[in-house]
């Protein structure tokens, strides 16, 4: 092993450079393209971002000015991914110099609207959800020879996992679905002006902002719980300070808009296990909504004894330019089993096949040798996710404790593709099942609601993510005992609507952070019990609601969105059930959330009133602004409440727990630098 690295080490940077230099490029997000083809596509003039997070969400909004260069009108379609959790919660198009937000209806009677609009020659734009994976909006007219303004604004929960924040803005296409492919097909160049900013002001302390594949972004901080990001680009000229200093980056190629943002930040070692109270109670209201955040302290012991791992891998022609962070993954998860652990290897594409001869002992001789070949293998066809699937629960060996790691974008195309057959197929076996979802045209409500079925977990990989962290994130999982069956309960005060309704499992670093409603104010006595390996586990504490509170009206809307996903999992897995739908199309038009069911048409002021629609998200957007900007003049809030009697006894788990220790990164690294030699030295011969 000393011999290897040492041989190995020499080439580290070469290969290191080879790796990058090997990247896929992928389709682009937010273009606008013309709904006839033959029309030469509109150009991105500027493209901005802005990304507040705070209070434990994160609220995105997006400005992007597009010219026509023909010299008629056309209708155009304007796309982006859905991102991870997030619900669109602003659509925005400027009709003579004034923007109009737009209003949520169910679909078909937006549809209709929009067409009418159209029809009669009116400015309207309407936004849609493809399935899954993509809001498509489309606008018409955009007028011959001059320019068209949009903003989008969607809003998630933040999401912290072992001491780690991590945020995504999604730019590059899923790339699952071959007859989109075919016709978002322009170029994402921004042609004079891009920018990205985010602030993040945190409760607790953060002691370091990165983004690992944008090196440009200039990253700073006010003490430790006020940080920023920023990435500027205009006119082909790259920005890596400020706008008031023109002279720098020059040459640069101009921004493409074809590689995720992703930003993590990594919060102060010790902070204790907590829990966090955000809610919204307007004055004179009966109802309350809250969002309750519980981090436990790092008391889930390690587990010791051999496991078995059955790795499902995707391997159809859709996981294309996914294929290298597949790969890296894959490579790395090897590299941190124990010596009595053993693994194999499941493919699927159109089938399913088995690349090992059965069980393979993990030393490291063994993890080098079947890294290597899996890393010389390709990828087409189809995706038989189920075959892939069924085939991996069927290996398992019943005198051993398993699990399964699935790796795929879960866009099942062949065989078995209904999402409650999947669901029925994992309740036929007691094991966990641990998901890698890979890209934004991730099946994710497919993966997600089997992980949780299956008491497992998935973890969401971009292209743009820093694998070496992700595994880390993984590792401390699957390496450490977790808590199973969980019971919440919240006496004293009176809670309803509670989503997750009945949350299942918690691994290590994980926070459960659940949605609901409350009467009345005072103190709740709080209890969360679960099993840790059949012994029973108890964390409690107790905290006040208050009777007001106005500074955080987004939550409302994360609420409903989160309400609407479970029922949109009670429609996928028995059926159609038209209570269910009328209950998302309420929830949907009440909070102005694009969903499934319902979309957001945009038209001129006079035609909102001229057909009686009532501007309820208009007016809704106008109350987040102005909390939001409320709450940027005043100090960073600490949302924690059970400081008199804490949650835990025990610090929160962290990266720094020794999750991963040297000798694995090494074994990682001999892993990446084998396959990069043996890789380049194919290609030469």
């Amino acid at each position: 092993m000393k011999t290897l690295l040492k041989r190995l080490t020499a080439t580290a940077m070469a290969a290191l450079i080879l790796l990058v230099a090997s990247a896929t490029t992928a389709l682009a997000a937010g273009l606008l393209t013309p709904k006839d083809q033959s029309l030469a596509a509109p150009q991105i003039r500027s493209h901005h971002v802005e990304v507040t997070i705070e209070d434990g969400y994160a609220i995105t909004q997006v400005d992007q000015v597009f010219s026509n260069p023909n010299p008629v009108d056309l209708e155009a379609v304007y796309a982006f991914p859905v991102p991870e959790k997030g619900a669109v919660s602003e659509f925005t198009v400027w009709i003579d110099g004034q923007a109009v937000t737009g209003e949520v209806m169910k679909k078909e009677e937006a549809r209709r609207v929009y067409e009418e609009e159209k029809a009669a020659g009116r400015e309207a734009g309407l936004t849609e959800k493809q399935q899954h994976y993509r809001f498509e909006v489309s606008v018409s007219p955009v007028r011959a020879s001059s320019e068209t303004r949009l903003r989008l604004v969607y809003m998630q929960p933040a999401q912290i996992d072992t001491g780690i924040g991590r945020y995504v803005y999604p730019l590059e296409d899923g790339e699952t679905d071959d007859q989109a492919l075919a016709f978002w097909n322009n170029d994402p160049v921004v042609q004079e002006n891009f920018s990205f900013k985010l602030k993040l002001r945190s409760g607790y302390p953060v002691t370091a902002l990165r983004l690992p594949q944008h090196p440009q972004a200039v990253v700073g901080n006010r003490g430790e719980q006020e940080w920023t990001a920023e990435i500027l680009h205009r006119s082909g000229v790259g920005v890596s300070k400020a706008d008031s200093d023109p002279g720098l980056g020059q040459g640069e190629q101009p921004m493409r808009l074809d590689k995720d943002i992703v930003v993590y930040w990594r919060l102060k070692e010790g902070l204790p296990g907590s829990v966090d109270l955000v809610t919204h109670r307007e004055p004179g209201k009966q109802r309350g909504t809250f969002m309750l955040t519980l981090t436990p302290g790092d008391d889930l012991a390690p587990i010791s004894e051999g496991r078995d791992w059955v790795f499902v891998l995707d391997m159809s022609g859709s996981m294309r330019g996914k294929y290298q962070t597949l790969v890296d993954g894959v490579q790395r998860a090897l590299g941190k089993l124990g010596r009595n652990d053993r693994f194999r290897f499941i493919r699927f594409n159109n089938s399913a096949r088995e690349m090992t001869p059965g069980w393979i002992n993990a030393t490291p001789e063994e993890i080098i040798r079947w890294s290597d070949r899996l890393a010389a293998s390709g990828v087409d066809g189809g995706t038989n996710l189920f075959a892939g699937l069924g085939m991996g629960l069927g290996s398992l060996d019943a005198d051993r404790t398993s699990a399964i790691v699935l790796v795929t974008d879960g866009e099942a195309n062949v065989g078995v593709t209904e999402k409650r057959d999947f669901i029925d197929l994992m309740k036929q076996h007691d094991v966990r099942l641990f998901t890698a979802v890979m890209g934004n045209g991730s099946n994710r409500p497919l993966l997600e609601a089997m992980t949780e079925v299956s008491n497992g977990f998935a973890v969401s990989l971009s292209n743009s993510d820093d694998i070496a962290g992700k595994l880390m994130e993984f590792t401390s999982k699957v390496t450490h005992e977790a808590l199973h069956d969980l019971d919440l309960r919240i006496r004293g005060i009176k809670v309803t609507d509670l989503t997750p309704a009945t949350p299942r499992s918690l691994y290590r670093g994980e926070q459960l952070v659940v949605f609901g409603h409350y009467f009345g104010d005072g103190t709740a006595d709080l209890s969360l019990t679960g099993k840790v390996s059949g012994q029973e586990k108890r964390y409690a504490t107790s905290f006040p609601f208050p009777a007001v509170a106005t500074h955080n009206p987004e939550i409302e809307r994360l609420w409903a969105y989160a309400k609407i996903r479970e029922l949109q999992d009670q429609i996928d897995y028995l059926g159609a059930d038209s209570d269910a739908r009328d209950a998302i199309t309420g929830l949907a038009v009440e909070h102005g959330l694009v969903t499934d069911h319902t979309s957001m048409v945009v038209m001129r002021e006079e035609q909102f009133e001229a057909r009686g629609i009532e501007r309820r998200n208009r007016d809704r957007r106008q109350l987040e602004q102005v909390a939001a900007s409320q709450r940027a003049s005043q100090p960073v809030q600490n949302r924690r409440v059970d400081g008199h009697a804490p949650i835990s006894a025990a610090p929160r788990a962290s990266h720094g727990g020794g999750a991963m220790g040297i000798e694995i990164l090494f074994l990682a690294l001999i892993l990446l630098l084998v396959r990069t030699s043996r890789g380049r030295a194919r290609q030469m011969g």
